[in-house]
């Protein structure tokens, strides 16, 4: 499901994974020190710090920084400011961050769900010591798509310049550019021709929801993995109408992952499943209009069986609806420990189209837990690497104690705890070392190079509307031991027959999401990984738990009528 609509909001609920660095540090000040004494700012007998001062020893300390340091003719002066507001906010909390102009208009695209671009998703190939960039897919009508690159294009050349040993982050910024900019791009198909096209680089949509399927008879799933932008709440209502007309009576929203975004957003998603006055979030700040509470407005919620499945990059506006839902037992909440943000953040446009994200407000779930995890240790990489996910999952609750609507105990002080614990299966080492070679197979096929498997070309354009079923490219086990015969054939692999063979399982897995990739999109091909996924399996297994749940919560509210 890619759906898009044009519902507004003005609060930032946004997970800043960028860490901001300090660069310099106070010194001690001179004789210009005053006695002005803001109240309750007193330190240790010292005169106070002002902020007609810090502005004062900062105009001296930039003109003395262009008058004396060697390099002072070559300032970067947006970085110089930059680094300094960064330094200033990061003593307030994670979460207020400064954006310079150029970060500014990226923030305000991707709000629109959108970013500037071709349109297509690329990685790397590593071999013989070369690094090259590759098509893997493009996305339905963006200008990659209409210009006719397709799986397996190898990127010769961006504007004239040559690509090769560069990896694709590299890459992917020449082809990121203003809209209606122009870029040449030279491509070597899998034919062995080469080709330059000139690409108009367009809005591409980036949908909340980037796949909505019937995962199982019966059985709904929506992936909300996109952040909670200007669209989210008319892609989820598309995605929930469509699956019901094709029979669904249980459904699985998928928020793992989902960094956050707009609150209001947030708001609109919950009230799909929440009864007319019941509260799904509500915010206190110090400043005005930024202390409200927000309630359900619907007559006639969803009553579908739901399990939502988080982990620990679930944040934020994520997490305000998990925690709505969890906490008026109108879910179940199954995976691992969310991330834990709960502050509000507000932009506020600078006179250079420059901006401050600045926290505003605390939110709280209706149960009235405030999930934000603590920070005072002012450590940000540990917070943004030991939280949610990466934390102990055998420690108990620390936060204060809360109840559902039935009367079950909840916590706050650290994200939303699932009722149903269950950890990811993710990549080992030795499957990682896997990747660039299956990758590298993955081209062989599709370009028709491997003797007597010509079933697996790939030579049509993406079908954007597959569901993904077990016919789709199996790997027989002609195809196995082609890629073993291909992998020994590259001793820059480092591979061996017997480590291949350990982890055949993820080999064919991982083909198959390759070959899926190539023909009907990187979306459709998480379905591959979907299949067998153990958070998703689980989900299906307590849906039963989550029927009787939400029965429970609507005994509970008739009861109070």
């Amino acid at each position: 499901m890619r759906n898009r609509s044009a519902l507004t909001g003005i609060v930032v609920l946004l997970l800043a994974l960028s860490l901001p660095i300090i660069i310099f540090s106070q010194q001690s000040r001179s004789a210009r020190v005053t006695s002005e004494r803001p109240a309750g700012r007193a330190t240790s007998g010292k005169a106070p710090v002002t902020a007609s001062m810090i502005k004062h020893d900062l105009g001296d300390a930039l003109a003395i920084i262009q008058a004396n340091y060697i390099d002072g003719n070559d300032l970067d002066f947006n970085s110089v400011f930059k680094s300094s507001i960064s330094g200033m906010l990061s003593v307030l909390d994670p979460h207020s961050t400064y954006f310079d102009p150029i970060e500014f208009a990226s923030f305000k695209t991707e709000q629109r769900s959108e970013y500037f671009g071709i349109g297509a998703t690329i990685g790397d190939f590593r071999d013989s010591g070369e690094v090259n960039t590759f098509i893997r897919a493009t996305f339905n009508e963006a200008p990659a798509n209409k210009a006719g690159l397709r799986f397996g294009d190898q990127v010769i050349e961006i504007d004239g310049q040559s690509m090769r040993n560069k990896t694709y982050p590299e890459v992917r910024k020449l082809l990121l550019g203003p809209k209606d900019t122009q870029v040449k791009v030279t491509v070597k198909h899998l034919s062995g021709s080469t080709q330059t096209v000139s690409i108009t680089r367009k809005a591409v949509p980036l949908p909340s929801v980037p796949e909505a399927y019937m995962i199982r008879p019966g059985v709904g799933y929506v992936a909300m993995t996109g952040g909670f932008n200007l669209t989210t709440s008319q892609e989820f209502k598309n995605a929930l109408d469509d699956l019901h007309k094709k029979g669904m009576n249980q459904l699985i929203l998928d928020l793992r992952g989902n960094h956050g975004g707009l609150l209001i957003q947030a708001v609109q998603v919950a009230n799909n499943f929440l009864k007319r006055g019941q509260s799904i979030v509500s915010q206190k700040g110090r400043i005005r209009g930024s202390s409200e509470t927000f309630a359900a407005d619907n007559e006639n919620p969803d009553t579908t069986p739901l399990v939502v499945l988080v982990n620990g990059e679930s944040a934020s506006a994520a997490e305000i609806v998990a925690g709505a839902l969890q906490d008026h037992d109108r879910a179940l909440i199954v995976g691992e420990t969310t991330f834990g943000k709960g502050l509000v953040q507000y932009p506020y446009q600078l006179e250079y189209e420059s901006a401050l994200l600045l926290t505003v407000a605390k939110y709280f779930t209706p149960s009235g837990r405030l999930i934000q995890r603590d920070y005072s240790n002012g450590g940000f990489y540990d917070y943004y690497t030991k939280g949610g996910s990466a934390g102990d999952k055998s420690a108990p609750p620390v936060g204060p104690e809360s109840h559902t609507d039935t009367g079950r105990l909840v916590y706050g002080g650290g994200g939303i705890s699932p009722d149903e614990t269950i950890r990811a299966t993710n990549f080992t080492l030795p499957q990682r070392k896997l990747l660039n070679p299956i990758f590298g197979f993955a081209l062989e096929l599709a370009g028709n190079r491997i003797t007597g498997l010509d079933k697996y070309v790939i030579n049509s354009p993406i079908d954007y509307n597959h569901d993904i079923t077990p016919l789709d490219y199996p790997v027989t086990d002609a195809v196995f031991k082609a890629f073993k015969t291909f992998a020994a054939s590259k001793p820059d692999f480092k591979l061996t027959p017997e480590q291949i063979d350990r982890d055949r399982a993820f080999v064919e897995k991982q083909l198959r999401y390759e070959l899926s990739t190539a023909a009907f999109g990187s979306t459709t091909a998480l379905q591959i990984y979907n299949n067998d996924d153990p958070q998703i399996a689980r989900a299906v297994d307590v849906m039963p738990r989550a029927r009787e749940l939400a029965l429970a919560a609507l005994r509970a509210q008739q009861k109070a009528l």
